[in-house]
């Protein structure tokens, strides 16, 4: 595994079978706790290596977030819940002492034959290096938005008032990493909430905690997408907030137009 920081921080030691031990790292922390991909990261690297098998790659993860983490060790324990001719359904639950910081299920599958098409092609937008970086916000920036490298795309800037509640642009890792399944797990989770996008002042929203988080994986990545220090394309978009919670359905495409993830997530909107 590449030695980058990511890699590192969502490393697991295998105690025994289904069993393994992460160390929690405050690196990944935004607002009060841990970033939900990163943790999602990391459930699914140990449902991956439960499942020990390359040809079955994740298709779908599902992560519903019990309470919050602390810094410091934590166990994941999985099960193989179901495993078919092709498909194999593992469940994992990360831990901290007697606290259960999040409940995951996904579903491995081989490829399959059937027709493929898709209807929306990637967005028309200018390229990563035509784009200016992400201002910094200082000594209150949250370690977490130190980990990406970013170039959002103009005109859904958080805060600005706009019209809809819509973010994106191009993220890839702070430091060189080879694109695997849980770098695009935490890669559905890793930018501001779109609906800070129709606020006027920061101080409007505490944040938006996740609830539960969803993520289809769609196409497998090639070479290119691999390839250390690749761009990604990412789009968020939130069409509801009712009732104090948000939905917020995401997009994570690569840098030659192939949509790589699909994402949803439920919210505390506060």
């Amino acid at each position: 595994m590449s030695g980058s920081r990511f890699a590192r921080d969502t490393a697991l030691r295998t105690v025994s079978e289904g069993l393994y031990e992460v160390e929690i790292d405050p690196g990944w922390w935004i607002v009060a706790g841990p970033n939900g991909g990163y943790l999602s990261a990391v459930l699914l690297r140990g449902m991956q290596d439960t499942v020990a098998d390359p040809a079955r790659p994740p298709r779908s993860l599902t992560v519903h977030f019990t309470e919050r983490a602390e810094a410091g060790p934590a166990r994941l324990r999985t099960r193989v819940e179901r495993a078919g001719r092709a498909l194999s359904t593992v469940s994992a639950r990360l831990e901290q002492g007697d606290r259960i910081l999040a409940i995951a299920i996904g579903a491995f599958s081989r490829s399959r034959s059937g027709a493929e098409f898709q209807e929306r092609p990637a967005p028309d937008v200018p390229p990563p290096d035509a784009l200016p970086p992400r201002a910094a916000a200082g000594p209150a920036e949250s370690p977490f938005r130190l980990r990406f490298e970013t170039r959002p795309l103009p005109g859904y800037e958080p805060f600005s008032g706009a019209p809809e509640a819509r973010s994106g642009g191009w993220i890839r890792p702070a430091e060189a990493y080879p694109a695997d399944a849980p770098l695009l797990a935490a890669l559905c989770d890793s930018w501001p909430p779109a609906v800070f996008a129709r606020l006027e002042r920061p101080f409007e929203s505490r944040g938006a905690p996740t609830i539960d988080l969803t993520v289809h994986f769609r196409a497998p990545l090639d070479s290119a997408s691999r390839e250390p220090g690749a761009w990604f394309l990412g789009q968020w978009r939130t069409r509801s907030a009712l009732d104090g919670f948000l939905e917020e359905d995401g997009q994570i495409w690569s840098r030659d137009g192939r949509l790589l993830a699909q994402s949803r997530q439920l919210a505390i909107f506060a």
